[in-house]
């Protein structure tokens, strides 16, 4: 009988680690404070005790090293798990990401596998400053040669984590700090929690999924966008204005087709996002529908991002740019009014 729990986003990765640690031995996790203290989010919480600190590799903070060190160790047949914490300082080690772990494959012609996982933490809202509280994913998912997932809830959170330790190829797994689920960072937002079956499972990447049906119009969220979203599509439907959500939860692949089928029933498309509105995940949604078929589209698809400038320190400032569910709201109305 399959027993299950209510997890936070993550403890449910960490249980998945745990899982795939003690089924195959070829599993191990490095990065910074992985070893005693668990990781800045927790998923490696009492992993090193448990599978030593050959299994679980505090490093320096030296991320090319340690991430071309894990490179090199996933060609060599082991399944390396390196936890980076903040996505703000892949420009530290881009070169290792985009150069070395994301073009083996493809330079070996096929030779070469890279079965590794880069685990990131992302976002922002909780004071933090510029340089410890943006949402990176597009610089990523841009570049090819890697699988780039960003769940939303712990249930999301766990498959995806089974899926990606088990992939052939390189995956870039991206958690949000707001929905971690550890109190430096809040308290869990509600919806993020969820019953995790004890048993492993695995998600397929590439498919995208209706979080909330809809006939108005279509918001296209991504991360703890997405609760954002289901927050303004809450408050949009006591207005009578009835909203369907999508969460893509892999930026790649992408789900082009599930987010084009929504978009032709609504005609009215919102994409919201944490990263930065220029070159970014928003745009490539919108371009994807107009690509496809632009003739589902009744009026301007409009983008609630970041704007492009740092993120402030100053708490008011911070909340004033971030895609929030107020700024969802007003960009609902407005695409409806057109």
């Amino acid at each position: 009988m399959t027993s299950s729990r209510t997890l936070t986003m993550a403890r449910a990765g960490r249980e998945a680690v745990m899982w795939e640690m003690e089924q195959d031995p070829r599993v191990f996790m490095l990065g910074e404070d992985v070893y005693k203290f668990g990781g800045v989010f927790g998923t490696a919480d009492g992993l090193g005790e448990m599978f030593g600190a050959d299994r679980i590799l505090d490093t320096p903070i030296s991320e090319t090293g340690f991430i071309g060190l894990a490179t090199g160790a996933a060609i060599a047949g082991m399944r390396p798990i390196v936890e980076l914490a903040f996505i703000d300082f892949i420009g530290v080690c881009y070169n290792a990401i985009v150069n070395l772990a994301a073009k083996h494959h493809y330079l070996s012609n096929g030779q070469v596998k890279v079965p590794m996982v880069l685990m990131l933490g992302s976002g922002g809202g909780y004071n933090n400053g510029g340089q410890h509280s943006q949402a990176l994913h597009a610089c990523l998912a841009h570049m090819p040669g890697m699988k780039v997932v960003a769940p939303s809830n712990a249930y999301d959170a766990k498959g995806f984590m089974h899926a990606a330790i088990r992939s052939d190829d390189f995956v870039v797994y991206i958690g949000h700090k707001k929905l971690s689920g550890v109190g430096f960072f809040g308290k869990p937002i509600p919806g993020t929690m969820s019953e995790i079956p004890s048993e492993p499972y695995t998600l397929p990447f590439g498919e995208a999924k209706v979080v909330r049906e809809g006939i108005d119009a279509t918001i296209v969220a991504i991360s703890w966008t997405v609760h954002q979203a289901l927050d303004a599509a809450e408050k949009l439907a006591h207005e009578g204005i009835d909203v369907e959500v999508i969460d893509p939860r892999t930026l790649v692949p992408l789900d082009r087709e599930s987010i084009l089928k929504s978009v032709a029933k609504t005609g009215h498309l919102i994409v919201a996002d944490e990263d930065y509105q220029s070159y970014g995940f928003t745009a490539e949604v919108i371009a994807s529908v107009a690509e496809l078929d632009p003739t589902v589209l009744k009026s301007a698809p409009v983008r609630v991002a970041n704007p492009d400038v740092t993120i402030p320190y100053s708490r008011p400032m911070e909340q004033h740019i971030l895609p929030t569910s107020q700024r969802i709201q007003e960009a609902v109305r407005r695409v409806l009014s057109k």
